[in-house]
């Protein structure tokens, strides 16, 4: 499949501008063809009126043919093959193992929400019926249900070029909805995004869907971006990048005449609470489980462990020895691009330079012919230095820790108390320390999104019951998630029939429920029938 460079709108291509970019390759800092022409204002016009007056035709497909349509998106991005692979790991630097495993995870999530929209139970039917003799008012036959929001931007992910990107979570929720998406792809890996928005196209048009369904831009965010953010056609928004970035675009939604909903991804710390008697009787076992944890990926996960908290006793230093020698030994690894590289030293510097910080791996990329090496580090503090100083609980994205050494339960629970909104937060116990710190748990419960025992918080399963989302500013509303099948409901909102005819009504609150769904029937759950 060959690359052209220029935007995709519905079932056409942009033509080529005056200003381009090319993709970077991160292992050499050396362009790769071919140039990539930034969508101009009336592209971006066109993208979004064309969206508006597909989402009045794909608004009203069944829930098999949308679900036929995402089963036709993994078809088609499968059969791109090798060359898929290839691209991706040269404009990112990924390993190809791990360009596979997302290839294999993003037809997954697709696959998983074409079965969700078939199953039917995502529209939250229920059904009130009429009380004509109730005294002392009669009841009016009331239904309701989940009806999709109208035409979503999605911005594409810098360290998930193919999982958080042009055919990832936020993309496979929306259309599974209803809704109509506009992908603005990411400057690192802009030949991957064509590729992928080719498979998206070619099935569009193999099931039947209406032009403008999905479309692909090129151009910065600050301008392109911000232009579909504002269009009075853009009824909500996905992003998964930086706090100043998606704080940027929440901004310009909400200035909007019509503010919309934006569901921003925006970095965490992901606190790791070690235990006292979980250090003590396991502590090797837990400082191999958080080497790979914080250097996986070359930490630039949004999982990744950036605080650790362990108290300051004989268990615990052996602990941060053994933890540190496994960092000190960890080989440099090519980071996905420039920008990314250059904040991560920026970073590294300012911890380095902090006098109230202890620099245990300095994470000096030493003598390399790549300009994008980065190199794990280990920063520690006192509890209370940590607590004095709100800088240390900065994300630091890249494989950099930040060790919080306490000395007493007060001194842990202000800790936690201290850190705002993250995606995740790990405990490590066993016998009884839950006995003598069970206040952890209320804490991390009004602080994180996924609570997580014994174990890392890297790597997140796409199912049903997973929630990858958590507090402000973790991610712009708490109350979401971007990963798993609860991701559908962001690009939905619930609308009610009030003694409609039968004929007028969606399948899906019909008498006799015809699709078998399972419903809420007069307050009691009615079960798919066949």
């Amino acid at each position: 499949m060959e690359i052209s460079g220029t935007s995709i709108i519905g079932f056409s291509s942009a033509p080529q501008s005056d200003t381009s970019i090319k993709a970077v390759d991160p292992s050499t800092g050396l362009e790769i063809e071919p140039s990539f022409y930034n969508a101009e204002s009336e592209i971006v016009e066109q993208a979004a009126t064309l969206a508006s007056q597909a989402f009045l035709v794909y608004s009203k497909k069944s829930s098999h043919e949308r679900a036929s349509f995402l089963n036709e998106i993994a078809t088609q991005i499968e059969s791109i093959g090798a060359a898929l692979v290839t691209r991706a790991m040269q404009e990112t630097g990924l390993p190809e193992g791990r360009i596979k495993g997302e290839t294999g995870r993003t037809t997954g999530q697709l696959r998983l929400f074409a079965s969700l929209i078939e199953d039917g139970s995502w529209t939250q039917a229920r059904i009130e019926t009429a009380l004509p003799d109730r005294s002392p008012l009669p009841r009016p036959d009331i239904r309701s249900m989940s009806r999709p929001l109208g035409p979503v931007v999605v911005f594409a992910a810098s360290n998930f070029p193919l999982a958080f990107s042009t055919a990832g979570g936020d993309t496979a929720s929306a259309l599974a909805s209803g809704c109509p998406v506009i992908v603005k792809a990411h400057s690192s890996h802009p030949g991957t995004a064509e590729l992928i928005a080719r498979a998206v196209q070619k099935a569009a048009k193999i099931t039947g869907m209406p032009d403008g369904v999905f479309s692909l831009l090129f151009g910065g965010g600050r301008t392109v971006g911000s232009a579909l953010v504002a269009h009075p056609a853009i009824k909500a928004v996905g992003f998964t990048g930086s706090t100043a970035g998606g704080t940027a675009l929440m901004e310009v939604a909400a200035k909007r005449p019509e503010p919309i909903p934006v569901y921003a991804e925006m970095g965490s710390v992901n606190p790791i609470v070690l235990l006292p008697e979980a250090v003590a009787h396991n502590g090797d076992a837990i400082a191999a489980g958080l080497h790979i944890s914080a250097t996986m990926g070359v930490g630039q996960f949004c999982t990744n462990p950036g605080v650790v908290c362990i108290k300051k006793d004989a268990s615990g230093d052996a602990l941060v020895d053994h933890f540190v020698e496994k960092m000190k030994d960890t080989a440099a690894q090519v980071m996905l691009n420039p920008t990314i590289h250059r904040a991560y030293k920026d970073a590294l510097s300012k911890m380095q330079a902090n006098k109230s910080v202890t620099t245990l791996v300095s994470g000096s990329a030493g003598d390399n012919d790549s300009p994008c090496l980065g190199t794990a580090a280990v920063f520690e503090a006192s509890a209370s230095s940590f607590l004095k100083d709100e800088s240390l609980s900065h994300e630091i994205f890249g494989p950099g820790t930040t060790l919080v050494r306490w000395e007493n339960k007060e001194d842990l629970l202000a800790i936690l108390e201290s850190l705002q909104g993250q995606l995740t937060g790990t405990i490590h116990a066993s016998g009884t320390d839950w006995e003598n710190h069970g206040e952890i748990l209320e804490i991390l419960e009004r602080k994180v999104g996924r609570i997580v025992y014994n174990s890392f918080p890297t790597g997140v399963e796409v199912c049903h019951s997973m929630v990858h989302g958590g507090p402000f500013p973790a991610t712009s509303d708490g109350r979401s998630t971007s990963v798993g099948t609860h991701a559908i409901s962001r690009f939905t909102r619930l609308i009610a029939y009030q003694d409609s005819p039968q004929s007028l009504l969606p399948d899906e609150l019909k008498d006799g429920n015809p699709l078998r769904i399972v419903r809420l029937e007069n307050g009691k759950t009615v079960e798919a029938t066949i």
